[in-house]
C-alpha cells in the first residue's frame, strides 16, 4: 500500500516537475520538493523499492534543473 502512495506523489510531482523544465517555470520545482520528499519516506517505509526509485529519479530531475537555473528559474 505504501508503495503504491510512493508511486502516486511520484507521478503528481512528475506532473509537476515536466511543466519547471521550460524556461521562467523553474520555479515549480521549489513546489514539487516537498511532494517528492514525502514520496520518497513512503516508499522508504514499504518493503519494495519501485515507489521510492521512481521518486528519487523525478528528485534528480527537479534537482538538476534546479541547479541549472541557478535555483530560482
Amino acid at each position: 500500500m505504501l508503495n503504491a502512495l510512493a508511486y502516486l506523489f511520484g507521478l503528481v510531482s512528475l506532473v509537476i516537475v515536466i511543466p519547471a523544465q521550460l524556461p521562467l517555470l523553474g520555479a515549480a520545482n521549489w513546489i514539487a520538493l516537498p511532494v517528492i520528499v514525502i514520496g520518497v519516506i513512503l516508499g522508504a517505509l514499504s518493503s519494495k523499492d519501485g515507489g521510492r526509485n521512481f521518486c528519487l529519479i523525478v528528485l534528480l530531475i527537479a534537482a538538476v534543473r534546479l541547479t541549472l537555473g541557478g535555483g530560482i528559474l
